[in-house]
């Protein structure tokens, strides 16, 4: 499930015409990054929600096996619109991925992948150390457990980036809500768990973004997401 249906309102002017996802980093757009992720090994389906100028994003993918939730006429935030796409995903776990992102180092759902554990987890959230967020800004959000176990309070950051079993999404009777209920609940049960990834990341959320995820990419050693 990859999130594309935001207004990007904090990118000012750049996204007065167009969508977050289509503003480009590096010489391709946002969302094209993110579905450089992809690897067909591991996703067998991907679903895009869409809400602001969502016609310009199936136009731009017109060509690409992927399928389109759309939100209307309210966008519906992460939880109720990751339910929404349900029908379309299937109820096993899925990956969500959010399009406003770029990365160097180890594929994150490759990293995902290799430390997903059903039989423990309900979630698992990829983070960052808060030194190494580019773009981001605040103290960072869980803490990180020698158990790999997750609390909320200060520490490394939350990347967009996750496995999550989608049962709980159904026990939420409001339309709109936000994928942080389902954590707070798999939080206060211990099954809330985060990984590392050991790479670079940079939230491309407002303009000056832009030049610090084009000088990672340029810049990294291990500039590849493989």
């Amino acid at each position: 499930m990859m999130f594309a249906a935001g207004f990007g309102t904090r990118m000012g002017t750049l996204t007065a015409n167009q969508p977050k996802p289509l503003i480009e980093v590096a010489g391709k757009p946002l969302i094209d990054h993110a579905l450089a992720l992809c690897n067909r090994d591991y996703v067998d389906q991907i679903v895009i929600n869409l809400h602001y100028r969502g016609a310009q994003i199936r136009q731009h993918l017109s060509e690409q096996d992927v399928l389109f939730s759309e939100e209307q006429p309210d966008v519906l935030e992460t939880g109720g619109g990751l339910r929404q796409a349900l029908p379309l995903l299937g109820n096993r776990p899925v990956f969500t991925l959010n399009t406003d992102a770029v990365w160097t180092g180890k594929n994150p759902l490759h990293t995902l992948s290799d430390h997903w554990d059903p039989d423990k987890m309900d979630a698992l959230l990829l983070l960052i150390p808060q030194q190494n967020a580019q773009g981001h800004t605040g103290l960072g959000d869980f803490a990180l457990s020698e158990t790999g176990q997750l609390t909320r309070e200060p520490g490394h950051v939350y990347t967009g980036t996750q496995i999550i079993k989608t049962d709980m999404l159904a026990d939420f009777s409001q339309s709109s809500f936000s994928l942080n209920l389902c954590w707070d609940r798999m939080q206060n049960t211990g099954r809330l768990y985060g990984v590392l990834h050991d790479g670079g990341w940079c939230d491309v959320g407002q303009p000056e973004s832009i030049n610090l995820a084009e000088n990672m990419l340029t810049n990294d050693p291990i500039s590849h997401v493989g």
